[in-house]
């Protein structure tokens, strides 16, 4: 075994023995509590065998599906209006006050909106999910273009690169972790949003099932549903996120 093997090796045991202890952790504070408002973790892996049965995974469906709908919509959009208004300030100077205005107003009161708007929808939900997600990434990505390098630039023009060939090589790795940033992010709110979307005005979704949940006391089936979301997004992180974060970052290296 190599040193860079090991080295990676005890990188991927810290992570592990840390969410070790802290399960540990939990099933020392629930016994001590020995109170069905705080259900150690044998009883959430009940709960969460039961749900299965019940339809766990129709309901993981539902909001997976709505929230890869409003991460796309919210990335694609809110990338290209940042980088707009990042490479020109006449365009930030006109529009930089309406990102400042959208940044700052509520998701409830969007989600609101939205419902009243468009109805209690599927296009509704996924809107209102998007149009809370699109100034965040406008804002992070306008960062970013701000931050392009003049030389490389000017070394393009000197070289007359077509315009394709500049965006490609140029200017998307410089962009790279911005929108890595965006990305994660934009990920650990989406899902956030979607769970207030169905718990306000969807008949499905995990949002729906912690709002009924909730009405029964049932925190074990709560935490069930919360952590099996939690691990399906930290999956995300370790399989698609981290990986293309390291690769779009090589040339810096």
């Amino acid at each position: 075994m190599t040193a860079t093997t090991r080295a990676r090796l005890r990188g991927a045991l810290w992570p592990f023995a840390s969410l070790t202890l802290l399960i540990g952790v939990w099933a020392l504070a629930a016994a001590l509590a020995a109170s069905p408002v705080l259900p150690g973790p044998l009883d959430v892996l009940a709960a969460a065998r039961r749900e299965v049965a019940a339809g766990y995974f129709f309901h993981l469906g539902a909001t997976l599906a709505r929230v890869a709908a409003a991460f796309a919509l919210s990335m694609s959009i809110g990338a290209a209006i940042g980088v707009a208004l990042g490479m020109s300030r006449a365009a930030d100077r006109a529009f930089g006050g309406w990102l400042t205005l959208f940044l700052n107003l509520p998701a409830l009161v969007t989600i609101i909106l939205c419902y009243v708007w468009f109805g209690l929808t599927e296009t509704a939900a996924v809107t209102a999910v998007a149009l809370n997600k699109i100034p965040n990434v406008a804002a992070t990505l306008r960062e970013g273009a701000r931050a392009l390098s003049r030389d490389l630039a000017e070394m393009a023009a000197v070289y007359r690169l077509p315009w394709r060939a500049r965006l490609v090589h140029v200017v998307a790795p410089q962009l790279a972790p911005y929108l890595a940033v965006a990305a994660r992010n934009g990920l650990a709110l989406v899902w956030k949003i979607v769970l207030v979307v169905e718990l306000l005005g969807r008949p499905n979704g995990v949002g729906f099932q912690l709002s009924l949940h909730f009405q029964l006391f049932d925190v074990a089936a709560i935490l069930a549903y919360a952590l099996g979301f939690v691990l399906v997004v930290q999956i995300v992180e370790w399989t698609v996120l981290q990986p293309w974060e390291r690769r779009a970052a090589r040339w810096r290296r």
